[in-house]
């Protein structure tokens, strides 16, 4: 990774209480603020081979795939079959099932994923969704953090940093905080099982410039 795909630090806010219950206390302290150190930490292990490969850092496109993050399902590729309504968000990164390489060059190319009910839904926004299950960059478009907390009771993502929230539902819409702009959606589909990648980012992955806000 170059020096650009650092993170903004996070202030260390504490996150909501009451009934804006947070989705596993643990993944909160281990991914929530430090979720970008992971990032960094991932990648190396990931470049063991080819590690030189330009198309790492490219960005996600038609025909790839989404491999886990992080927990049990590290690496593994993500299956429509494994995500429930009513489970916690999780990160993943495209991956290209030709080279068979994770697209970790750049962190502006992890994904946040969800499932939602189909119905529930935005009509602008179904097209994007596989089978209820929506994508979206994971970087906040307030200062970059990665948005790595899960609102079960609410529904919604939150970065960690500054509380922006953002519904899924409604094409991840800011909700709450001062994220200036939604999340960038990542067009889905189902293909054998696989969650596939079925167009780039629909608009610009990243934050606001420094000093802006």
């Amino acid at each position: 990774m170059g020096p650009t795909d650092v993170a903004a630090p996070c202030d260390g806010r504490a996150g909501p209480t009451g009934s804006d219950t947070i989705e596993n206390p643990d993944r909160r302290a281990v991914i929530g603020c430090c979720v970008a150190a992971a990032m960094v930490g991932v990648a190396p292990t990931a470049l063991a081979a080819g590690e030189d490969d330009p198309d790492r850092s490219l960005k996600p496109k038609k025909g790839d795939l989404l491999v886990y993050l992080e927990g049990d399902r590290e690496g593994q590729v993500v299956k429509a079959d494994d995500i429930k309504v009513g489970d916690p968000s999780f990160m993943a990164w495209p991956y290209d099932p030709v080279k068979k390489i994770p697209r970790d060059g750049s962190r502006l190319n992890l994904a946040l994923l969800v499932r939602v009910d189909p119905a529930k839904i935005g009509e602008d926004d179904a097209q994007y969704a596989a089978n209820g299950i929506v994508a979206f960059a994971a970087t906040c478009t307030h200062q970059q953090c990665p948005v790595a907390e899960w609102l079960s009771e609410l529904q919604l993502f939150q970065c960690p940093c500054h509380q922006s929230r953002f519904d899924p539902k409604q094409g991840a819409k800011v909700v709450g905080g001062p994220a200036p702009r939604p999340l960038p959606k990542l067009p889905l589909t189902v293909a054998d099982g696989a969650v596939q990648v079925a167009g780039p980012f629909v608009g610009r992955v990243g934050g606001m410039q420094p000093g802006t806000g």
